[in-house]
């Protein structure tokens, strides 16, 4: 990882438990990760022990209980910290992949039977099988109320039917949480399937030629009459889809983290290129207009780290009192977080100039991958609208 010519991110509220899972993370990253992003996204791929690798830190456990392979507690902070020290890395599609499973789990964790969570959480929060969420579909992506995918009973089974697209990690996932109509129009006739990659007319294509996150699995799902037992419904037929908004809300807390921590390297990276580059018989950090560059990169990740920082305190203090969650200042943060790595991004891209557009280069890569960031989890406009309506406005 690159040195960090500036000041340390704020931790309000740390602990020394938080202190070590932070480091064990960034450790982990250095080692496991850093080091090979640049030759992973240029081959397309990684190698899944890093899924295992990461289960063993426990990145995949949090809210889901001790029984079936989790950590046995929520912390919305240390979230944020893991979510900020994979942005800083900057290799995206390792990210997107490995955290795939993460808006999937809790799902099941909530709704499904002890039987199937024993059956199918401990390999995907350990890491040694994948799964991914199955919403998104061609004719329509963060309006989940117009979903078009189909599902009616037969027998002791159901049949699915329809498409998915844009489904991240779902080229080597072995189970998806997917959404499909039952019932009328709306919310209100969606339910939730836990559908096994080998179950019969299910089949998946490879989505490639993607402007950022290369070394991201990425799959349109296909369901042709795809059988499931009548088990792998998961909680009440047509009125799942509102109980698991509160996952959606821990998606978009660990995306704003995963921004930061992309806008602070883009930062981090431009001061030190500043630094060593002359231009015009002086060091580039001299020049008036590249200071206030970084004096505007550095105001905005200073205001979005301390937004973060008293928004995942909040997670944290809803969740332990079984309060709702801060649902329209997560909203905010996501398009907050997203301008901000945008804004970085090309700041940072105009410092280092040629340097920073050649392939290999960490700035190269967030530059690219700072676009999904505003689109994935919940589209910036979709997100400004949300966080009105949950105004009550």
């Amino acid at each position: 990882m690159s040195s960090a010519p500036t000041s340390a991110l704020a931790r309000p509220f740390d602990t020394p438990e938080r202190k070590a899972f932070r480091e064990s993370v960034q450790g982990f990253i250095n080692r496991e990760i850093e080091p090979h992003g640049d030759a992973w996204d240029e081959a397309g791929d990684f190698p899944w022990e890093l899924h295992e690798k990461a289960g063993a830190l426990g990145l995949f456990g949090f809210g889901i209980d001790a029984t079936y392979g989790g950590n046995g507690f929520e912390d919305a902070l240390m979230r944020v910290d893991a979510g900020i020290a994979m942005g800083y890395a900057g290799v995206g599609g390792v990210n997107a992949s490995l955290g795939s499973r993460g808006i999937m789990t809790g799902p099941i964790h909530t709704l499904a039977s002890d039987e199937i969570k024993a059956e199918v959480l401990p390999g995907i929060v350990t890491g040694k099988t994948g799964g991914a969420l199955g919403m998104t579909e061609p004719s329509g992506g963060s309006d989940l109320s117009r979903i078009q995918t189909k599902a009616r009973k037969e027998g002791d089974d159901w049949l699915i039917s329809g498409e998915k697209t844009f489904i991240t990690g779902g080229m080597k996932a072995s189970w998806f949480v997917v959404g499909a109509r039952t019932g009328g129009e709306g919310f209100g006739g969606i339910s939730l399937f836990l559908v096994p990659a080998d179950a019969p007319g299910f089949t998946r294509t490879a989505i490639t030629n993607k402007m950022g996150w290369w070394c991201s699995d990425t799959a349109t799902l296909h369901f042709d009459d795809c059988r499931i037992p009548a088990r792998y419904q998961l909680g009440q037929e047509g009125l799942c889809l509102l109980a698991i908004m509160d996952n959606f809300n821990y998606e978009r807390l660990t995306l704003s983290a995963g921004c930061l921590g992309m806008a602070k390297r883009c930062l981090d990276d431009a001061i030190t290129y500043a630094q060593a580059r002359e231009t015009f018989g002086k060091p580039l950090i001299k020049h008036q207009a590249i200071r206030h560059k970084i004096a505007d990169m550095s105001g905005k990740i200073d205001a979005l780290d301390a937004y973060l920082q008293m928004l995942a305190w909040r997670v944290n203090e809803a969740t332990d009192n079984g309060a709702a969650m801060p649902a329209a200042e997560l909203a905010k943060i996501k398009v907050f977080a997203s301008k901000t790595a945008e804004f970085c991004a090309n700041e940072a891209m105009q410092i280092l100039g040629g340097a920073g557009y050649l392939r290999g280069c960490a700035i190269e890569r967030i530059y690219r991958e700072v676009k999904v960031m505003a689109i994935g989890g919940g589209s910036e406009e979709i997100m400004r609208d949300l966080a009105v309506k949950q105004m009550g406005l």
